[in-house]
């Protein structure tokens, strides 16, 4: 368990777009996320088709009951 995976060259030669932790108990998860290059839709742009999908399906997520 307390063996580190080898990570590619790849995926470390580049910062990660964004960095969450979050602490559970003695716990820490650090989460490191990565956008696509060259995009041009934005988190908003994305975050309002989520929205308006789940509009359209009566609004049944998990998280609504």
């Amino acid at each position: 368990m307390t063996d580190t995976p080898k990570r590619s060259t790849a995926t470390t030669a580049r910062r990660p777009d964004c960095v969450t932790e979050v602490r559970r108990g003695n716990t820490v998860l650090v989460v490191s996320g990565y956008f696509k290059q060259g995009t041009t839709a934005t988190a908003a742009d994305k975050m309002m088709k989520v929205l308006e999908a789940e509009s359209a399906a009566g609004g049944t997520a998990a998280h609504a009951m």
